[in-house]
């Protein structure tokens, strides 16, 4: 890996991947051909890019069923615990909806109502993720909402993965389709005969999957357009370097764009850490793909102080940030800017990933700065409420209607005005 020192305006490699035009334009036709076809759509989509031709798109219960009995109960238990763990936590984040009274008898409030349907994809084919499923349908689930929809691939058997049935089982939903790719994110935004849409779409997919959230975005809401993973690793002199390389290969396996990133004071640990990542990745099942990351996106950057090291973190901002530091509560404090913050040694990024229990769908490519990972409040919407008394309406109407003037608005001054108020 590349050792080089802190400058100020760090830049890294990093980029959501907005598709060829040939990619906008395929999307934007599978779209059409699902608003217009529908369900037919579907089964042809799927037997084109899927190689499978489906009977039903609809998963049943008694095929639910099956999957969580084939899988192994050390399995289904190691699910079921993850899922209570971020169950748990996502409850925490619960709000109430508020109401305040004046004494003159103006009340005003908030009141919060969970969305009606939210559509979970999951990528499914030649792989498995149940995780997926636990960290998009367990927030909606603790935000009240009534129905969520999961939609995935199937494989080339025609069925969807056990695992992720199984985390479907766990996690509460039974309403399941076996389709995926753009066409699946056009059935959730405008439906078809089978499935009926939904007001926001969650989870990850490939690029096709990602063009199509954003070409649907605006008719239904979608969490974001994430880019590749990344990880940024703050530490000093008590760091490890087998861990720090362990952690870091842990996201370069993701992609060949993952960004992995260690900042730090030591240029001893610096130098260890490249030479370890180098021995790690020599037995790597995904050598191929993590290699390609740490040449291309991966960076040891040596900074004179944790200060510097800290302001480093906060222009990354980093979607993942492990602190391996000596007084990592103190340096977490002035940390501005990252999507989930793991502390110590024995807060691995995997550990967030699958089991702790906060959300593993962060902001990417320095999102951090502005936004939030994945949570309850995603799932749920706020309408204010205002019941203006007469006291206060007789006192304020003169403002109200010469601040509507003032804007060129006569007809809400005389909105105010009819009440009696001159």
């Amino acid at each position: 890996m590349l050792i080089e020192k802190y400058t100020e305006g760090i830049s890294l490699k990093r980029s959501v991947d907005a598709g060829t035009a040939e990619q906008r334009k395929a999307v934007q036709e599978i779209i059409a051909n699902v608003r217009k076809d529908g369900d037919q759509a579907l089964y042809s989509y799927t037997e084109t890019f899927d190689q499978v031709k489906l009977e039903k798109l609809p998963v049943s219960e008694a095929e639910i069923e099956r999957a969580v009995s084939s899988i192994s109960n050390e399995a289904y238990s190691i699910i079921t615990e993850a899922a209570e763990n971020i169950r748990s936590f996502h409850e925490k984040q619960l709000r109430n909806s508020w109401m305040t009274t004046k004494e003159s008898g103006t009340m005003l409030g908030q009141k919060i109502t969970p969305l009606d349907a939210v559509g979970v994809y999951v990528p499914g084919g030649t792989a498995a993720y149940p995780s997926s499923v636990l960290m998009n349908v367990l927030p909606a689930k603790a935000a009240g909402v009534k129905r969520i929809v999961m939609v995935s691939p199937p494989g080339k058997d025609g069925r969807l993965s056990e695992a992720v049935l199984a985390a479907a089982k766990i996690a509460g939903i039974s309403e399941i389709y076996s389709v995926g790719g753009a066409q699946a994110i056009a059935a959730l935004a405008y439906g078809t005969d089978t499935i009926a849409k939904v007001d926001k779409i969650v989870g990850p997919g490939n690029i096709f999957v990602a063009l199509a959230k954003r070409e649907v975005f605006g008719d239904v809401a979608i969490d974001m357009i994430a880019g590749p993973s990344e990880i940024a690793i703050l530490a000093d002199e008590s760091a490890l370097a087998p861990d720090v390389a362990a952690d870091l290969l842990s996201q370069a396996e993701h992609d060949v764009r993952a960004s992995s990133v260690l900042i730090t004071t030591s240029s001893v640990l610096a130098e260890e850490v490249a030479l370890e990542v180098e021995k790690q990745l020599e037995k790597l099942p995904r050598r191929e793909i993590a290699e390609a990351a740490i040449r291309d996106y991966g960076r040891i950057i040596l900074c004179a102080d944790m200060e510097e090291g800290i302001h480093a973190v906060n222009e990354i901002a980093p979607e993942h940030l492990e602190i391996i530091t000596k007084d990592s509560f103190e340096v977490m404090a002035k940390i501005r800017h990252a999507g989930a913050i793991f502390l110590g040694r024995y807060s691995s990024e995997p550990v967030g990933d699958y089991f702790a229990g906060p959300n593993h769908v962060l902001p990417t490519n320095g999102t951090a700065r502005f936004s939030s990972p994945l949570n309850v409040d995603d799932f749920q919407k706020k309408s204010s409420i205002i019941m203006y008394s007469e006291t206060d309406f007789r006192e304020n109407a003169e403002k109200i209607a010469g601040f509507a003037r003032l804007e060129g608005l006569e007809a809400h001054a005389r909105a105010v005005e009819i009440r009696g108020v001159k």
